[in-house]
């Protein structure tokens, strides 16, 4: 991840009101829920989220400060909490902190011990939560929300009550929503995980993988939540769990009938056209579509009558007698 101030748009000597200013003020701007049509901004949250779980911590900010942790809170190297400089000092003289502090980074994420330390939000202005709390009222954006697919068993810790969730989004075609499919997602923490997208997602649907979020102070781990969206294909428009088609049909085949090969999303099948068939009929052909609560969709092909591609003189005789001695009005029911 990007230097924490810099995400944050701070000096280093900023002070912790100058920080949680501006940590609300990019929050108000780049929350999802006032960006649903732009799909970085999910990203940038989880970005500003993480700055400030360094900056708008007393302990971590001075860890990070000193070089002893990264932007992403792990420690640069092990044991510099306690006793190792004279009189039992840690490096840097009686001007640092008074209380004792280590750092470690293991199965349960970034974790603080030791005795005197000030807890988690140490600038008084409060945890994430409570700011995005005071900023949006009540519970912060997003809480107590269970629209997303949870995927349980990916590796990671269990959440824990102060670890923080972050986003991440992928793009899958419409073939892999009726097989399901995989992805390498990156998250703004800078960790790269497979996310496995089960069939049938809506577009724009949130998977939850548990415990690949932001490590907290307590040890447990948040989620990372990520948004999937369907491309568009070329042929078929989703209608939930249902499929369209646009079908062209000859001249001959409408009027006389017969069987057309019509694509799926799994390979192609025949289809009867009944005689007589009007342009903008639409027949199903059953089980073809996407993985629904109740089943398998059905694909909906809609008849379109095509001509052909140059005039043709024996076409056009023929058209000519039928208006002449068949007439009829298709448009009679519409005065």
């Amino acid at each position: 991840m990007r230097d924490p101030y810099e995400v944050l748009g701070v000096q280093k000597n900023a002070t912790p009101a100058a920080i949680k200013s501006a940590f609300r003020r990019l929050a108000k701007k780049l929350h999802p829920d006032a960006n649903k049509t732009d799909k970085t901004a999910a990203t940038k949250f989880a970005e500003i989220n993480a700055a400030y779980e360094i900056v708008g911590d007393v302990a971590k900010r001075k860890a990070f400060d000193r070089g002893e942790i990264d932007a992403e809170g792990k420690p640069r190297f092990q044991g510099f909490g306690g006793g190792a400089g004279p009189g039992g000092r840690r490096p840097g003289g009686p001007g640092q902190d008074a209380h004792f502090e280590q750092f470690t980074w293991g199965a349960d994420g970034f974790q603080r011990g030791g005795g005197g330390g000030r807890g988690r939000g140490g600038f008084g202005g409060g945890g994430i939560d409570d700011i995005l709390k005071e900023m949006f009222g009540g519970a912060a954006p997003g809480a107590g929300r269970r629209t997303h697919f949870e995927q349980e068993d990916f590796g990671g810790a269990a959440q824990g009550a102060q670890g923080r969730d972050v986003t991440g989004a992928v793009t899958i075609t419409l073939p892999e929503v009726l097989s399901g499919t995989s992805r390498r997602v990156h998250l703004p923490t800078g960790k790269e995980i497979d996310a496995r997208i089960p069939p049938g997602l809506a577009d724009g649907q949130t998977i939850r993988l548990k415990g690949q979020g932001l490590p907290g102070p307590g040890g447990g781990a948040g989620d990372a939540l990520i948004t999937v969206s369907i491309a568009e294909h070329p042929l078929f428009k989703r209608d939930g769990a249902n499929l369209r088609l646009e079908l062209p049909v000859t001249l001959y085949e409408a009027v006389l009938g017969g069987k057309v090969r019509v694509p799926t999303l799994d390979g192609a099948v025949e289809l009867a056209i009944p005689p007589g068939t009007s342009s903008g009929r639409t027949l199903r052909v059953k089980g073809k579509g996407l993985p629904g609560k109740d089943g398998a969709g059905d694909l909906y092909a809609t008849i379109r009558i095509v001509l052909p591609d140059r005039a043709d003189p024996e076409l056009e005789e023929l058209m000519k007698k039928w208006r002449d001695g068949k007439p009829y009005d298709p448009r009679r029911d519409m005065s």
